[in-house]
């Protein structure tokens, strides 16, 4: 491992240790991570403490300078507001469409799925997300390198995504006829 990233590293590890250290001093603060049920839940409230806990190893912070214009960065650019997410189609043709999606602590509506006519492939190039699928019990969970391929026509939802910087996707989507 690079010293860089070794430093990136420790920095989280101390920011882990603090936020623990808080929350051994401050009982609501214990109760508060005791009522958390998912890893966005326990991100969101380290960050209301001043704690940056939720970038994952290896992420770069979002505060890096941009790349040249001709050449832009896909893991750049400001989050949307929370509860939001931002969609910028890369490429189109009639027979695919590539898009980033930048969602930041961001959720379907309750009682909301999408069915699409279109196939989907996703991968997260940042932070984690939470997905349901109708025909499972239970949701999946995705992290930095996770892909999944949704089949037209399958219901699906998100239940959760990342808090800021946010979860960055890049989502292929084809024709289930092509």
């Amino acid at each position: 491992m690079a010293e860089a990233q070794l430093q990136q590293f420790l920095a989280k590890i101390a920011q882990l240790n603090a936020f623990a250290a808080l929350s051994e001093a401050d009982p609501a603060l214990r109760q508060a991570l005791r009522d958390c049920s998912s890893h966005h839940e326990v991100v969101a409230l380290a960050a209301g403490f001043g704690f940056d806990i939720g970038r994952r190893w290896g992420d770069q912070p979002a505060s890096r300078p941009p790349g040249p214009a001709d050449q832009p960065n896909l893991l750049e650019g400001l989050p949307p507001q929370p509860g939001e997410e931002r969609v910028e189609v890369l490429l189109q043709t009639p027979q695919l469409r590539l898009e980033r999606i930048h969602s930041n602590a961001a959720a379907s509506p309750a009682g909301f799925w999408y069915e699409q006519e279109e196939a989907e492939w996703v991968l997260v190039l940042r932070g984690s997300a939470r997905l349901q699928f109708e025909d499972e019990s239970e949701p999946r969970d995705l992290c930095v390198g996770d892909s999944l391929l949704i089949t037209a026509g399958r219901r699906h939802r998100v239940v959760a995504t990342d808090p800021d910087p946010g979860t960055l996707w890049l989502a292929l989507f084809w024709s289930a006829s092509a």
